[in-house]
């Protein structure tokens, strides 16, 4: 790359609760050269910036508009109610929307979950954001159900939840425009589906290494030169010191270079 070139970026919005830092870094581990940039969005605002083109994919709750954006649903969030410490709620481990019958429950504009019929009593007036929400909360007026990552976004030291059994859940997915789906979006996508670098469906693979080719015995005349010029080896190729025909021959060889039969001594 020249100095005059300019790597693309990567655009990625995330919704509130949602925590992309694990994806993020395994890009940059991956693709040092081309810079992510988070794009914090709103969920009301969020698929109006990818179809904008404000951002290459994003972090979104479900449902997705599958007309023109596609979507690929990650995990489902645990629900949960948050009470000020001291609320009765705040002695149980788990409770249901019945248990909020009394309560009033604040529906922020922002809401990520589909109710059919919210639980408890409604507000005079809608909060506009959760986080205006909280406050109410924390200033004793109601109760607020939420995803328990929004719970923890704004957790408070006055404040705590307790999952809600019975409540709808929200889904958190990836999603992108359709009609532009390049290479760094699916290279995003198998980040998030856990491909490792050398699948096929993400970065070019690993060529293959070559085999080292293994070298044949010699045979043929070579082999029968060794075994006439001496004696049985060993696997490891030194001698073994035994020659049952040179042994015997020896023998008759050392009789005759003495000349017959050996002399009696007197």
């Amino acid at each position: 790359m020249t100095g005059s070139e300019v790597p693309h970026s990567f655009r990625l919005a995330y919704v509130p609760g949602v925590t992309p830092s694990k994806w993020v870094r395994i890009w940059n581990e991956r693709l040092p050269d081309v810079p992510l940039t988070l794009v914090p969005v709103s969920p009301i605002e969020a698929f109006g910036v990818l179809r904008a083109g404000g951002a290459d994919a994003g972090f979104v709750r479900l449902p997705v508009d599958r007309d023109d954006l596609a979507a690929i649903p990650l995990y489902t969030e645990t629900t949960v109610v948050v009470v000020p410490k001291d609320h009765l709620v705040a002695a149980a481990e788990e409770v249901s929307t019945e248990d909020l019958a009394d309560e009033i429950v604040f529906h922020p504009l922002d809401d990520t979950l589909a109710w059919e019929q919210l639980p408890g009593k409604p507000a005079i007036e809608r909060p506009e954001t959760t986080a205006d929400a909280i406050e109410l909360v924390a200033a004793g007026v109601g109760v607020l159900v939420v995803p328990q990552s929004l719970a923890r976004l704004h957790h408070r030291k006055d404040l705590t939840y307790r999952p809600v059994s019975d409540a709808p859940a929200s889904r958190v997915a990836l999603s992108w425009p359709q009609e532009e789906t390049t290479d760094l979006v699916e290279e995003f996508i198998g980040i998030v589906r856990g491909r490792t670098v050398n699948s096929t469906r993400g970065r070019a693979p690993t060529p293959p290494q070559p085999k080292e080719k293994r070298k044949r015995p010699e045979t043929g005349t070579g082999g029968g030169a060794q075994r006439k010029s001496g004696g049985a080896k060993s696997s490891s190729g030194k001698p073994t010191g035994k020659n049952p025909r040179g042994a015997a021959g020896g023998a008759k060889g050392a009789k005759g270079a003495k000349g017959g039969k050996p002399r009696r001594r007197p």
